[in-house]
């Protein structure tokens, strides 16, 4: 169901927004030229506002306010605003992401504001570099066990074949073993639940539960999972020395009755990006001969005709595919999320505007990583590009924003890229692919994470 649908259900009708433009004195609130009541330019953010995102600020300039549903969402598309959008003290992001996170996980305010700090530097000090290649032993199994359940051939939504594979695997590397669904029915399970969870947490970030009600059961289903993950962690916490868990980890510092909800979250952020760009990623390599032939090349030389069922695939393997993770990185370019978000909380100046507290600050990768000026030929695959980056050292390219910035960069960046960059290589080094369907567009549908396709994407497969 669309957004300006769901909206339109609740009668939260977008009816206006205004533009900001022309210049402000520091200490005044924003110049507003004009206030424009215009119903169209509502449908249109509804229907699509990744477009209209980009319409609006061809035609209003680098800086535009939407009032949407009572909300005033200030855009920031200048990539000399960038900075003050990541590092700004007049900015906050966990005000910003406190209400979704209510909806969708069921965290209220102030534990939130109490325990979120604590929760991301554990996150982060468990997915460093180092720790991530303690990680990557285990995840190598989980994915060869999973990749060899697909069998000797079939065929297949491409989306679903990654999914299949890697939601166990990932929730057993990062939950532990004894999380990860053990057969093939309760994958099917945790697979429709999750997908309804993660393909409605945009729409369920914003509106009640009374009126998502399949996404709400998802929810509630999803949080029992985690309940009994969080039991069966914190009952093994003492048990496990260093190999413990990411959940027993958090265990060791959630101990109130929000461990499962922020369970919840870990789930969702280590699985619901990861997927898509692991199919963006495969599907841009199978429809470029160019690019399939090098990556391969690549592949086969750095894995020398290993067991095609039990593949050892190591980090030092991996620094031998630099291709691979080229075509990884812009993949995520060219699907980064639609917007990020972050609150005014002082009087924010950027160029001749005041931004006034109470506005959600946003900024879009998605079009950033759009610009010809960072990124020549934005619409195009060409992964050759990342050769200038120095991606050994976690050095992006100049104007990449995906993993944001400043204090609230994504903390599981290093894990993401190693998990998607080994995936790739074992996939492709196991299985011969033939597409069935052209790549399908992105859809403009979601603000919030990785794009997701609009339109099927089938493949043949067979193991080697």
């Amino acid at each position: 169901m669309e957004w300006i649908t769901l909206i339109l259900t609740v009668s939260i009708v977008i009816i206006s927004f205004n533009l900001l433009f022309g210049k402000s004195h520091p200490n005044a609130p924003p110049c507003i030229r004009g206030w424009i009541p215009w119903f169209g330019a509502a449908f249109e953010f509804g229907k699509a506002p990744l477009h209209f995102i980009q319409q609006a600020r061809d035609k209003y300039g680098p800086v535009f306010t939407v009032v949407a549903a009572g909300k005033r969402l200030t855009f920031v598309t200048l990539n000399e605003d960038f900075r003050a959008f990541f590092t700004s003290k007049d900015v906050d992001f966990e005000q910003a992401v406190q209400e979704a996170v209510h909806n969708t996980a069921s965290i209220n305010k102030d534990c939130f504001y109490k325990t979120h700090p604590t929760c991301a530097t554990i996150i982060k000090g468990r997915l460093t570099p180092g720790n991530t290649a303690m990680l990557s032993v285990h995840l190598c199994e989980e994915f060869n066990d999973h990749l060899e359940n697909l069998g000797s051939k079939g065929t297949g939504q491409l989306n679903e074949i990654i999914k299949s594979v890697m939601y166990p695997a990932v929730m057993s590397n990062l939950l532990g073993r004894c999380n990860s669904p053990s057969n093939s029915l309760t994958r099917q399970e945790f697979l429709e639940k999750f997908t309804t969870y993660d393909e409605g947490f945009e729409y369920g970030s914003q509106l009640p539960d009374l009126f998502l009600k399949q996404w709400a059961n998802s929810k509630r289903w999803l949080l029992s999972l985690l309940r009994n993950m969080a039991i069966r962690a914190q009952e093994t916490l003492y048990n496990e020395n260093d190999g413990k868990t990411l959940l027993q980890h958090l265990a060791s510092t959630i101990s109130d009755k929000y461990l499962p909800n922020y369970g919840l979250l870990l789930l969702w952020a280590s699985l619901a990006n990861a997927i898509p760009i692991t199919f963006w990623a495969i599907a841009f390599i199978l429809a470029n001969p160019e690019a399939y032939k090098i990556a391969m090349d690549q592949i086969n030389v750095a894995l020398r005709d290993q067991d095609k069922e039990k593949t050892r695939v190591t980090l030092d393997d991996l620094q031998h595919m630099p291709y691979v993770k080229w075509c990884i990185m812009e993949a995520i370019r060219l699907r980064a999320p639609g917007a990020i978000t972050r609150k005014v909380v002082r009087p924010l100046k950027l160029r001749n505007y005041v931004i006034p507290p109470g506005d959600l600050l946003m900024l879009s990768p998605y079009w950033a990583h759009r610009n010809p000026k960072y990124f020549p030929d934005p619409e195009d695959f060409k992964p050759e590009r990342w050769e200038m980056a120095d991606l050994e050292k976690n050095v992006h390219l100049e104007g990449f924003v995906a993993f944001g910035g400043g204090k609230n960069q994504c903390p599981g960046r290093w894990y993401a890229v190693m998990e998607l960059h080994m995936f790739v290589a074992l996939i492709l080094y196991k299985f011969e692919f033939t597409p069935l369907d052209p790549i399908p567009k992105p859809s403009p549908l979601h603000l919030v994470g990785t794009q997701q396709p609009d339109g099927p994407c089938r493949v043949r497969y067979k193991h080697k």
